[in-house]
């Protein structure tokens, strides 16, 4: 059964991200065991189409909820999202975003909700300077880093791995 947000969970934590991040219950999945601790980064570079929620930036609300659902605390779930190419414009703050594409950009809730939620945000820097997303144009707590590839080195040798999907 496919869920738009968490549902048959236990705690107070669960219904953090609950308009984003749909899963699947899986009732006979593998236990996770309850000291694992996740840190992962995501690599995003195609642009959601505009006025859409992007399907890859959403993965991250559903690593988090299902995880969640199946027992892992927030605070042992550690995502980055590393963003470049086209999909810098996915983090621009809803008024330049508006003013590039006429419409709303439905991604900005859900980085939001990301960032409130251990998901450390970076757009590469050169794709910024290339696509003319500066630091005043971005979702408040998204950070500019060097580049793309720099920033998933930094992630490794703090110990995040990267996700394939």
């Amino acid at each position: 059964m496919f869920l738009s947000f968490p549902a048959n969970a236990t705690g107070p934590e669960y219904a953090q991200l609950p308009e984003h991040g749909g899963n699947y219950l899986v009732e006979e999945a593998l236990p996770i065991p309850v000291d694992t601790v996740f840190k992962i980064a995501f690599d995003v570079a195609k642009q959601a189409e505009p006025g859409k929620l992007s399907g890859q930036i959403n993965s991250l609300a559903r690593f988090i909820n299902m995880h969640l659902r199946n027992g892992v605390p927030i605070k042992n779930i550690r995502l980055a999202l590393v963003v470049h190419g086209g999909a810098s414009k996915d983090l621009l703050a809803n008024k330049y975003y508006k003013d590039e594409f006429n419409t709303e950009n439905k991604n900005a809730a859900l980085v939001k909700a990301l960032l409130k939620n251990n998901t450390q945000v970076y757009v590469c820097g050169q794709s910024a300077v290339h696509y003319g997303v500066t630091k005043d144009k971005l979702i408040d707590g998204v950070q500019i880093s060097l580049s793309a590839m720099t920033q998933h080195a930094l992630l490794q040798r703090q110990g995040y791995t990267l996700n394939p999907f």
